[in-house]
């Protein structure tokens, strides 16, 4: 009888949480970006020594939004980014928008108009904005022969100035408060690999950019912390590359091949250096490529890939990564993937649409633990008794003390779990789930199957590949996400 009692309990998988013990205490929350560049990229010159790359790798960091004349089609737009819960977003912008002439700003046009709706949002929904300029992309500063895509400013001066009038200018003028960070490039050369800050024969150091920016920010007293270096694609750490970051406020790094047990290591090292000198340190983009990209490739709008995704995103709770941000809210498409959590863009016939629907697959991949997530949660005691590739988890205690427990089953069979809670008052928590075959099923909502009182014996199934919540917060379908609680 002793024999078979070990193998029933080796179809079990044991999940044990302590929500009394503290790992790490995030410095935000998780969220998707947002861009709100419109206007075309034109690519091909021939006075330009270096060109842009071609369409494919040049970044889908513009396009994603409808016309600010679709009001309709916004107001579905920001509804659903309520209702996912984003309270970390990384809106973007660049340089062309806002000074298409040095010292000629423009406040009212188009993008600028849609970056105003998406900061009104964030205002007005308490949501922590990762501020991001892609690229400069004006002539007038641009290093002559280098594509002004990708080049690095010719006079720091400008560069710095034109910077810190828009920050001011959103800061003072428009009162956004929600404006926590800002960065000044997007994945400039370093770290693995990187081409959005070219000197072409040159010579130049971007440190020297970011020093100049940290002054122009202290002279008039700008307080929003500047980050970087926003390298991609999971640097390996090496504080020696790092002789700039005196003028960081905050590190952030991109993913883009998903986050291995190495790289879990890696990230805790990245964690741990800018946590000892004071500094969050955030996954400012993520993604995996190996699933397929370039185009209009579809698979990163796949539960496979909000599977990998979950999977980083708890490597990365468990790591001590602040805050999370998955590449896309809004995105064409068509460009370098589908990437889009949103349908906004008809890439058949290259026009917007005027209803703003989910990508099915990607949006309740995604959901299923960022409508759960308080910004500035606590990452508790978990342990699982089976290995990673099998079944992932950790555990989440909110400001206000609510528990949530994000659960992955990588197996392409249903799993049977038992998990214990330990330190953590006697209350209700309840059971969401999401699959490829349960967001397609007819009438699928995001409401509670279950309902858990005893606390240490919670027993449930893992549907294969798929990703589980337990949250003591009762979230019904029709109701937001949560921000923070």
């Amino acid at each position: 009888m002793e024999g078979s009692n070990d193998i029933e309990d080796m179809k079990i998988v044991r999940i044990n949480v302590d929500a009394s013990t503290v790992i790490h205490t995030m410095k935000g929350g998780m969220g998707a970006s947002w861009h709100a560049i419109s206007k075309e990229l034109p690519l091909h010159n021939e006075k330009y020594r270096i060109p842009a790359r071609e369409i494919g790798s040049r970044g889908s960091a513009w396009g994603g939004n409808p016309p600010v004349s679709y009001e309709v089609a916004w107001k579905q737009l920001k509804a659903h980014a309520s209702w996912l819960g984003m309270n970390f977003v990384r809106v973007e912008l660049s340089q062309r928008m806002y000074e298409p002439g040095r010292d000629k700003y423009s406040w009212e046009n188009e993008e600028m108009k849609a970056l105003y709706n998406i900061l009104d949002w964030a205002e007005a929904n308490g949501v922590d904005v990762f501020l991001q300029q892609m690229w400069s992309n004006v002539d007038w500063n641009a290093i002559p022969g280098i594509h002004p895509l990708i080049s690095a400013p010719r006079e720091l001066d400008d560069f710095a100035k034109g910077i810190a009038t828009m920050v001011e200018f959103l800061a003072k003028e428009k009162h956004y408060t929600c404006i926590k960070y800002f960065c000044m490039t997007n994945e400039p050369p370093g770290g693995t690999w990187g081409y959005w800050w070219e000197y072409g024969k040159e010579k130049g150091s971007i440190g020297e950019a970011w020093e100049r920016l940290y002054k122009e920010f202290r002279e008039r007293g700008i307080k929003i912390p500047i980050s970087g270096p926003d390298w991609t694609d999971m640097p390996p750490f090496d504080e020696d590359e790092l002789s700039f970051a005196a003028y960081f406020g905050a590190i952030d790094i991109h993913s883009y091949h998903g986050v291995t047990q190495e790289g879990e290591q890696n990230l805790r090292e990245w964690a741990d250096w800018a946590h000892a000198h004071g500094k969050p340190f955030f996954l400012s983009e993520y993604g995996n490529m190996n699933l397929g990209w370039g185009g209009d490739d579809p698979h990163q709008k796949t539960f496979d890939a909000a599977i990998s995704n979950a999977c980083d995103v708890i490597r990365g709770m468990r790591a001590g990564v602040d805050a999370f941000n998955r590449w896309s809210f809004t995105n064409r498409g068509d460009l370098d993937g589908q990437w889009q959590l949103v349908r906004t863009y008809d890439r058949e016939n290259k026009r917007y649409f005027t209803e703003v629907l989910p990508e099915t697959e990607a949006y309740y991949g995604f959901g299923i633990i960022s409508r759960f997530l308080s910004k500035y949660s606590s990452v508790s005691g978990c342990s699982v008794s089976v290995p990673d590739t099998m079944v992932m988890s950790t555990a989440l205690l909110s400001p206000g003390g609510q528990l949530t427990i994000p659960i992955v089953n990588l197996s392409p069979e249903a799993i049977q779990v038992q998990l214990e809670i330990m330190g953590f008052e006697e209350r209700t928590v309840h059971l969401y789930q999401a699959s490829s075959a349960l967001v397609h099923g007819a009438g699928y909502r995001m409401e509670p199957l279950r309902s858990f009182q005893d606390l240490q014996q919670v027993h449930m199934t893992l549907p294969p590949r798929s990703i589980t919540t337990l949250s003591s917060v009762a979230l019904s379908s029709d109701e937001r996400g949560i921000i923070i609680n």
